[in-house]
């Protein structure tokens, strides 16, 4: 159930076709006291009287009408009250911290091929990575969530690479965290006035995934570990990974990407609310 009292925390917004063809959002809001999770549809009708930045995750907002349905264990919202708007993602101080912090990343690589290649990637596509989300839903979800997410992998790496026993390449580690989700500068959208994400409308057209785009500009320069470091780093195929890691025999330094990978994802800087409470 709900309360028009209850203050709530966007969760997730998306807008997606009924078989009727009409438009329809799925908006999920977290109750500000208890952490409960309560699911709301609004028809097309709702969503054209509503601003589309009152849907940015993190918000806070209130019920002011709406009806619950037992059946489906959702509610079919009519009317929103924002209490408080999130930030869109990163400031332009912060960017430019972050940005900073990634170069010095780019040059603990060793190896002044792979650096050039690697600091190549960014310099080319500087603007558009520096605002891009590093995911539609899950993580990162906020202009310059991708960079925040790079960030974090290269220092989760750094802080272990000197705990493990077996040899690693320090140089192949720092360049697939860096690589790792670079492609997602192609595969999403972001609205840097409602902070609201899509992805590309062509991206799926010419690739697969965000991985294939790591792991093919990584193996066309020659660099084969990291492709498949990146090809590994979703960790199963049927969560998107080329390589399954799965299989027998596979090089450490694949599962050593996704675990990184996944703790940034899980317990990072998950949204702009975070990214607030740590001002």
């Amino acid at each position: 159930m709900f309360s028009t009292e209850d203050v709530y925390e966007v969760v997730i917004f998306s807008i997606g076709d009924t078989k009727a063809g009409t438009k329809m959002g799925k908006l999920q809001l977290k109750d500000t006291v208890d952490n409960s999770i309560l699911n709301c549809i609004l028809w097309e009708e709702t969503l054209n009287r509503f601003d589309a930045k009152i849907f940015r995750t993190g918000n806070l907002v209130r019920i002011v009408s709406a009806t619950f349905n037992e059946k489906f264990n959702n509610c079919l919202v009519s009317a929103l009250e924002l209490v408080k708007e999130a930030k869109l993602g990163l400031d332009t101080t912060q960017i430019t911290q972050y940005w900073e912090k990634l170069q010095s990343f780019i040059n603990l690589i060793e190896d002044e091929k792979l650096k050039a290649f690697v600091s190549e990637q960014f310099e080319q596509h500087k603007d558009k990575f520096k605002i891009m989300p590093a995911a539609k839903l899950m993580h990162h979800n906020y202009v310059g969530g991708l960079l925040v997410h790079t960030v974090e992998c290269v220092e989760f790496a750094k802080l272990n690479m000197g705990h493990f026993c077996c040899k690693i390449n320090k140089d192949n580690v720092y360049a697939a965290c860096l690589l790792h989700d670079f492609g997602k500068i192609f595969e999403y959208t972001i609205d840097t006035e409602t902070g609201l994400i899509d992805y590309a409308p062509n991206f799926r057209e010419e690739w697969i995934s965000h991985s294939q785009y790591g792991f093919c500009i990584c193996m066309n320069a020659g660099f084969k570990m990291v492709a498949k470091m990146i090809a590994a780093h979703h960790g199963r195929s049927d969560w998107g990974a080329i390589i399954d890691l799965d299989q027998k025999d596979l090089e450490p330094e694949l599962y050593l990407l996704h675990f990184i990978d996944n703790l940034s994802a899980k317990f990072g800087k998950i949204n702009t609310r975070l990214l607030e409470n740590q001002q």
